[in-house]
């Protein structure tokens, strides 16, 4: 179903790969529409429960792709140094491949609160009262993880 990674030398284990998910900062999200074409979006995310979850408007490009195929794949890239000396970069990144779906109810809501968790910890109760107040309004996004894969490069 997957191709396996051409330098294996430079894959990640499993674990360094959840590291990764766990601490990044933003990962792009890649879908497929109707006329055949990738879009791809940065977004903030959380993975939780080797879920990942994001957060949009309640409608776009985006929802348009997912509704016309849900299968997708959402990069991280963690480190990385250009060296220019040696015209190379020092990276890691992975890769999930997955099925997104729209949650509703309690997930819905705890996915949000650990979104805020995330980005704006000191920032909690306050976190808490916006989510009360856009919830109805804001769609959120889960992706079931298929395959993850982690790439490092040591230039």
């Amino acid at each position: 179903m997957f191709k396996e990674m051409r330098r294996k030398e430079r894959q990640l284990e499993e674990t360094q790969a959840l590291n990764i998910l766990h601490g990044g900062e933003y990962g792009v999200l890649g879908t497929v529409g109707e006329n055949g074409y990738p879009y791809t979006v940065p977004l903030n995310y959380v993975f939780a429960d080797r879920k990942i979850y994001l957060h949009c408007a309640a409608a776009g490009h985006k929802l348009d792709n997912l509704a016309f195929n849900s299968k997708v794949s959402f990069c991280v890239v963690g480190r990385y140094k250009i060296v220019p000396e040696k015209f190379t970069t020092e990276y890691e990144s992975v890769i999930v491949f997955g099925r997104a779906s729209l949650v509703e109810g309690d997930e819905k809501k705890e996915a949000m609160i650990k979104l805020v968790d995330k980005y704006s910890a000191a920032f909690r109760a306050e976190g808490e009262k916006t989510i009360d107040r856009v919830l109805g309004r804001v769609q959120v996004v889960k992706i079931e993880v298929d395959r993850i894969t982690g790439k490092r490069s040591e230039g």
